[in-house]
């Protein structure tokens, strides 16, 4: 995968980039980022890429000119891409949208800033908005750093498990399930007696119906969007019931 990115501070990109998996699956080359600074689009000696808003109001917006020719630039040496404005605006970023960009051979992120970009970028450049939740960042380049950090996560060879992704919490539309590692005590609190057992089968169950059970806890939203077989029916019905006699003797307890 290429993922170009335009952006008005290309040094914030240097760490983040530079470590861990990221790192790791750029040197495997399964994954290609090329950073532009949107001023070298720029074609006056002060460089500019914003100016005052027609009708007033406060703030700056960038201007379509060096949006449109860095990624045009890009398109002429790429081919075929996806273009994808990081905006407060966007459709909420999730596991699924992200299993959706793994799938795209080319993506290029523009990065926001100011008070946004000129409408006409978003009626005829980009492909599509994303927002990575429900608050405004100074600018895109955090969010592009976010999309990208968890569509590398889904790319065939990046993690040293492929097992490790479809396991994630979302990934299936499930919180995850709780992981242990040695020692099997600490401070007096064990590892639950399934794990050392042996038997793959409850293991297995054990952990889908953990799964059930953190994200009815922590997100039942999520619940309703989930695609649950018969055996997971069964399991959140257990669970349900534990829930709920729980719930009667505290109850009890108050009165």
């Amino acid at each position: 995968m290429r993922v170009d990115i335009v952006t008005l501070f290309p040094s914030m990109f240097q760490g983040p980039f530079e470590e861990s998996i990221i790192k790791r699956a750029r040197e495997k080359g399964i994954l290609s980022i090329y950073i532009h600074n949107l001023r070298q689009f720029t074609h006056n000696k002060h460089r500019t890429v914003d100016d005052v808003p027609f009708g007033g109001g406060g703030g700056m917006v960038m201007k379509p000119e060096p949006l449109f020719e860095a990624v045009e630039k890009i398109k002429e040496k790429v081919g075929a891409v996806r273009v994808i404005l990081l905006s407060p605006q966007g459709v909420p970023f999730d596991q699924g949208k992200a299993k959706e960009l793994a799938k795209v051979k080319n993506l290029i992120f523009v990065c926001g800033r100011y008070e946004g970009v000129d409408e006409r970028v978003r009626e005829h450049l980009v492909d599509e908005e994303i927002s990575i939740g429900d608050y405004v960042l100074t600018g895109g380049e955090l969010a592009a750093m976010v999309v990208v950090d968890v569509v590398a996560r889904m790319l065939p060879g990046v993690l040293g498990c492929e097992k490790s992704a479809k396991e994630d919490s979302f990934y299936e539309g499930l919180l995850d399930y709780p992981h242990y590692t040695r020692p099997m005590e600490f401070r007096g609190w064990k590892v639950p007696e399934v794990l050392l057992s042996g038997n793959h089968q409850e293991i297995r169950r054990w952990r889908r119906k953990k799964m059930l059970e953190v994200t009815l806890k922590k997100r039942p939203d999520l619940l309703e969007r989930a695609k649950l077989d018969q055996e997971d029916k069964k399991l959140l019905s257990e669970i349900k019931g534990l829930f709920d006699a729980g719930k009667d003797k505290e109850n009890r307890g108050k009165i």
